[in-house]
């Protein structure tokens, strides 16, 4: 078949628009009526190779990263153990951002590295047991889920797993295990009662395939089993296991429910873009709605406990400000004496995220800024300088810290795209480049992944620790993938994971791809960008963007499939080309086909979160 021909075909399977929700219009899918050829030349921009070059680089780093740290059977290098300071969810956080890049456009191998590495973890840990820690001396693992424990733990742990829908949505064993995965908190396993779905609440702070735990929690349950820490790299510092073990003394308060409990909705919502069974949407949608009249109720801020008889503060005397990770939870650092301040409230923002990208509801948005309002309220003016607290507690609110209270401002932005979003949020470079004010940024913040990319590899070069002397956090700094700026430039998207990507934006675990645009090879049939091409998103609206796509071959084609959000959630409704004459696209996907050598500045027009977000491939979907 020549390449014509087969291109043609090609086109004709991507105009297909993906099967109709039984929430959303049919017309939202209807499908784009032709393929955009791009035809005029271009010499490939410094940062277009670049990218490419980050592409290969991560690839080639991360694959040399697995060869040192894991084994054939995709087994983590490093002495298992239970707990929140090393336990199985930093394990397979080793391999963070690995689906991201394959679905970026980097290797295939990858993919495979990646489910690699999560199968192992499954089995590694379902196969390790602990000797004190009661509910884990059958397997710290259950049914492939861990037993019992919190979701900023558990929501690390499912950093990897939450993503690898994007790459191969297909798969069999991920299709089981985000649906029985959800189901342990839809009350779908008799043996995982983690919700009641009369009050709308998780019923414990620690939670998994075991069900919940309704008593007061140990500083062993969260420490694990007695070790000699000796030469180990210790990530708080802790230089015995005594100190460990005290670490977690006020650990104790995790009957009810709290903020941290949301970021379960990323699974759920995985579970959701599937097949968009109702029941999905509908559990986290009201799982959501019930935080949003807690906040409503408890004066425009998210109480960090709710008992079990539905009630703010019902599980700590009344405290609305209660519970671990809560408002007021301020534990004594056992090395030093004094207390430091944990609380985790705004992690929450990723289930109103998830809230928003099923609805484009602004009502869960609204709640952010109704918070950032009342602690504003509270600000502070000394020597000139403005201070606003973090924390609430028996005498009111404390843990004041510069400036105004911007945390979470920036996805608060991104999502709404409303001016006085802009105001509220922290500044950050990617943004000053948005308004146009730093043309230099996309090849400053390439060149500064691809340093991070080397120090990172010579840093596991230069490691000189044996698997009988490393945990299992012992090598996630020096974990070599590095996407935020891909994520920036090619998607036009944020990147939340751990570390955080801004001072402002808590470091969060299992979250979701938020991106305008997503890009898909059709000749191969995968995800990411083709061989060659590269994009780079300029500009970003509430109706629209700018991206410039560039095919760097000089003797082949390439064809991209351009996907308006990484669910297909935004509709494009036109594009032109260099300025010219807008054509109509109404479809939430369209191809592109790049000559040799060739590129082009597209203007999209789009209607955002109007479509019902799935992990289907755009050639997947069907009338």
């Amino acid at each position: 078949m020549t390449s014509r021909r087969r291109f043609l075909r090609t086109a004709s399977a991507l105009l297909l628009a993906t099967a109709a929700s039984p929430v959303f219009p049919a017309k939202t899918w209807a499908a784009s009526p032709a393929a955009l050829e791009i035809r005029t030349p271009m010499a490939p921009p410094e940062w277009a190779l670049l990218e490419r070059e980050l592409l290969s680089a991560n690839a080639e780093a991360c694959e040399a990263f697995y060869a040192r740290y894991f084994d054939a059977r995709g087994f983590l290098l490093a002495v298992e153990r239970w707990g929140a300071n090393d336990g199985p969810d930093d394990a397979i956080e080793n391999v963070n951002d690995w689906p991201t890049l394959h679905a970026l456009g980097a290797s295939d191998r990858l993919l495979e590295l990646s489910k690699q590495a999560y199968e192992g973890n499954v089995r590694q840990y379902t196969l390790a047991k602990t000797v004190d820690v009661p509910f884990a001396r059958g397997g710290m693992y259950y049914k492939e889920f861990p037993v019992m424990t919190d979701w900023q733990h558990l929501s690390e742990g499912l950093s990897v797993f939450n993503l690898l829908g994007l790459s191969d949505p297909g798969d069999p064993r991920y299709r089981d295990r985000v649906r029985r995965f959800s189901g342990f908190y839809m009350n779908e396993d008799p043996g995982a009662p983690n919700y009641d779905p009369q009050h709308k609440i998780i019923r414990s702070m620690i939670t998994g395939s075991r069900g919940p735990m309704l008593r007061k929690a140990t500083a062993l349950d969260w420490a694990g089993d007695p070790f000699e820490v000796g030469d180990f790299f210790m990530e708080h510092g802790e230089r015995t296991y005594e100190e460990t073990l005290r670490h977690y003394d006020e650990y104790t308060d995790v009957i009810g429910d709290g903020p941290l409990n949301l970021q379960v909705t990323s699974l759920v919502l995985n579970a959701y873009m599937l097949d968009h069974e109702l029941k999905y949407r509908a559990w986290l949608l009201g799982y959501v709605d019930a935080w949003v009249e807690r906040a409503r109720a408890n004066g425009g801020v998210l109480p960090s406990n709710i008992g079990l008889d539905g009630k703010i503060g019902g599980a700590t005397d009344g405290k609305w400000w209660g519970g671990v990770y809560g408002w007021g939870f301020s534990p004594k650092v056992p090395q030093t004496g004094k207390r430091e301040d944990r609380n985790r409230v705004p992690r929450a923002i990723v289930g109103f995220m998830n809230a928003y990208l099923l609805t484009g509801d602004d009502k869960y948005l609204d709640v952010w800024r109704k918070q950032a309002d009342v602690i504003n309220a509270q600000k502070k003016t000394a020597g000139g300088k403005v201070s606003t607290p973090r924390m609430y507690g028996e005498n009111g609110w404390y843990g004041y810290a510069p400036g105004d209270y911007r945390v979470n401002g920036l996805e608060i932005w991104y999502l709404s795209m409303q001016a006085s979003d802009r105001a509220r949020a922290a500044e950050h470079p990617w943004l000053t480049y948005l308004d146009g004010q730093d043309p230099g940024f996309p090849v400053k913040a390439l060149r500064a992944d691809l340093e991070r990319v080397r120090a990172r590899a010579q840093a596991q070069r230069d490691d000189r620790s044996t698997p009988d002397t490393r945990l299992a956090d012992a090598a996630l700094d020096i974990n070599p993938a590095s996407v935020q700026a891909l994520i920036h430039l090619m998607q036009g998207g944020i990147h939340i994971a751990r570390p955080p990507w801004s001072p402002t934006s808590p470091a969060q675990g299992g979250a979701l791809l938020y991106a305008r645009l997503r890009y898909f090879d059709p000749e191969r049939r995968r995800a990411g960008v083709p061989e060659d091409v590269a994009a780079l998103v300029e500009s970003l609206s509430d109706d629209g963007a700018v991206v410039t796509l560039v095919n760097a071959n000089q003797v082949e084609a390439r064809t991209v499939t351009v996907q308006g959000g990484g669910y297909g959630e935004h509709q494009v409704l036109s594009v032109a080309t260099d300025g010219g004459a807008p054509a109509a696209v109404g479809a939430s996907a369209f191809t592109v086909r790049l000559a040799a050598g060739a590129g082009a500045r597209l203007t999209l027009k789009m209607k955002r979160h109007v479509n019902p977000p799935t992990l289907a491939f755009p050639w997947d979907r069907t009338l």
